[in-house]
């Protein structure tokens, strides 16, 4: 296991680039497997969930070359079928949550594929009900194999496209009936789909593969099977938990920092949401200039009540950011809501910044109350442990604004979603050391 040791209270200043997006690389990473030519994808992130997808698709004998320190070849002429039935595929899967989209492009290439439970964060439950109903709606039949203690999906030849309406919009669960769908015959409907730019771009891949889907951006996608798909170039998007990630360390940290190549048409709501807590960011061409800012104050309401930040599907707030802007908003003037409505846990961080001196009151597993210091109070340095990805950011970011010197354990969580980030950060002037 390892740590990082923090040193806070230590400003930063330069240029910084977002690396690529985690959620859109594993989906479109597993798209490869839909087709027997090669597929070429840029920008690639170098962390650990994305590494171990990749290593993954080589155990089950997908051909992967690297061409540049983040372009990636995938050729999936060859499947070993016998890999996919073992036990060690399995237990890899299960160590690994983006490994859930395999389902769809395996099912649709081979026709079975067993699956076990999925790792990934501990924020609570992550049902997978919308990926299965989907795929049993296209014509795969659904068991558990108690020998295998696995589920197994098989179809009886080839699947058969559908209307569906799915009961949530899962972005995962888009993605992986997509790619079940774009080879099935006939047509497939998909109603209440998400429209994040990641399933976007996923789409726009396929497209390029010679799929025919039409929708895109919208949540009602028609797809029209294909016999075949063909190989393709795609580069994939910078990572907007990321930009909002470096939003947050400018804002605690009260440093001047130029975040480049954000593509600003993708991010969304996110911008607005550090505006409403007092932050300025400033458009210049595709880069965000956020200059240095003693204070911060959050809006209100127009009645004059307490601002809520709640997470939303797409175009609404991403859930991935609401950790690092509920730490923004422990120095900011005023006091919000933080409404975590999606996922069940991934407040209970916030002990550690009430053990650091953050004044948050948690009302339920889905809401918490924080009154900024305005700076007026600083952090204290605190020993942790990261949970998950985003509340180990966010905890990055607080012990990086916190008087003293502060440990975080089991820093793995983070290196799955943010690529050699204490480097990066320690070039613009951040004191983290990385020791196991």
């Amino acid at each position: 296991m390892a740590s990082f040791i923090v040193e806070g209270n230590h400003r930063l200043q330069g240029e910084i680039i977002p690396q690529g997006a985690k959620n859109e690389a594993l989906q479109v990473i597993c798209a490869t497997l839909l087709t027997t030519e090669e597929v070429v994808i840029d920008n690639v992130p170098d962390i650990l969930d994305v590494n171990n997808l990749i290593h993954l698709l080589i155990d089950m004998g997908v051909n992967v070359k690297q061409q540049g320190d983040n372009t990636y070849s995938f050729k999936a002429e060859n499947i070993n079928t016998e890999f996919i039935e073992s036990h060690e595929f399995m237990d890899k899967c299960a160590r690994l949550r983006g490994s859930v989209m395999l389902i769809g492009p395996l099912l649709s290439r081979l026709g079975m594929m067993y699956y076990a439970n999925p790792g990934g964060d501990k924020i609570g439950r992550r049902r997978l009900d919308t990926h299965f109903r989907g795929i049993c709606n296209l014509g795969a039949n659904f068991t558990f194999d108690s020998t295998k203690r696995a589920y197994k999906f098989e179809t009886n030849g080839r699947l058969k496209g559908t209307y569906m309406l799915l009961d949530e919009a899962s972005v995962t669960g888009t993605a992986n009936i997509v790619m079940a769908a774009v080879m099935a015959h006939g047509t497939t409907t998909i109603y209440n789909a998400a429209c994040e730019p990641y399933v976007q771009q996923l789409c726009r891949l396929l497209n390029q593969m010679g799929a025919k889907i039409s929708g895109i951006a919208s949540n009602l996608l028609t797809i029209e099977g294909v016999d075949e798909l063909h190989g393709a170039h795609h580069r994939i998007l910078p990572d907007m938990i990321e930009v909002g990630s470096f939003i947050g360390v400018a804002a605690m940290t009260g440093s001047e920092l130029t975040i480049k190549n954000v593509s600003w048409e993708n991010l969304g709501i996110i911008p607005d949401s550090f505006r409403r807590l007092g932050l300025k960011l400033e458009k210049r061409g595709d880069d965000m200039f956020i200059p240095r800012q003693e204070h911060y104050e959050v809006e209100r309401f127009m009645d004059g009540s307490i601002l809520t930040l709640a997470d939303a599907i797409w175009p609404g707030l991403t859930p991935d950011l609401l950790s690092v802007l509920l730490v923004v908003a422990t120095q900011a003037n005023g006091s919000i809501l933080i409404h975590q409505k999606m996922f069940e846990s991934r407040l209970f961080f916030v002990d550690k910044l009430i053990d650091m001196g953050a004044q948050i009151i948690l009302c339920d597993p889905h809401r918490a109350v924080v009154i900024g210091h305005d700076h007026h109070i600083r952090l204290r340095a605190n020993h942790m442990v990261s949970p998950d990805i985003r509340a180990g950011i966010a905890m990055l970011i607080a012990a990086m604004s916190a008087d003293g010197v502060s440990r975080i354990d089991h820093i793995e969580q983070i290196d799955r979603g943010y690529a050699k980030i204490e480097q990066r950060l320690n070039a613009l002037g951040a004191k983290i050391t990385r020791i196991d």
